[in-house]
């Protein structure tokens, strides 16, 4: 079964239409990072100003230890914060980029299956017991594939969970160590 030029532009078209669709989810991935990272420096020169201006202010060592707690306490929540939001922008496009690539993979698998289909309907006569060993042999790749993928989602919802429950256990215990103090 040989492929028309019509059918392999038509693939390229849709390839090059894949591509453009990742290349646009890459890109507002990248300038998702950008504005939190601005975002972040921003609050940071903000931060640092206020800070020297309090540590300035301080009128003998017991002040400056004093205010040791109010400076660094709201420093580890903001880092948490940040890595959160970080976290959350690389899952959505590492989701979106995923679910196009699962679609992309389902759809040459339905091809390839019609292909193989169409052969053995013009295998000739005997050919039976082979073209049968092929498609248990891509019946069984194909559960492999489908228990990876589900592996690998199942390990990434699990890493989302631990990290979520980490980050919140940091963040509870600064706020326990600020209250202490």
């Amino acid at each position: 079964m040989l492929l028309t030029p019509e059918q392999i532009l038509a693939a390229h078209k849709a390839n090059l239409e894949t591509l453009m669709g990742f290349t646009q989810q890459a890109v507002a991935g990248v300038e998702h990072l950008i504005q939190l990272n601005l975002a972040v420096t921003k609050a940071a020169i903000e931060d640092s100003h206020k800070n020297t201006q309090m540590v300035m202010g301080a009128k003998d060592s017991q002040d400056l230890v004093a205010m040791q707690s109010t400076l660094f306490q709201p420093l580890a929540e903001k880092m948490m914060s940040y890595n959160r939001q970080l976290f959350e922008i690389v899952s959505n496009h590492g989701g979106t980029v995923s679910k196009g690539v699962e679609q992309k993979y389902a759809q040459a698998q339905h091809a390839f299956q019609t292909m193989v289909d169409n052969v053995a309907k013009n295998a000739p006569a005997g050919s039976e017991p082979a073209v049968n060993a092929f498609k248990t042999a891509l019946a069984a790749g194909n559960q492999a594939m489908e228990s990876v993928q589900n592996a690998v989602k199942q390990a990434t919802e699990l890493a989302q969970s631990n990290y979520q429950k980490a980050t919140d256990s940091v963040i509870q215990s600064s706020k326990d160590k600020s209250k202490k103090s």
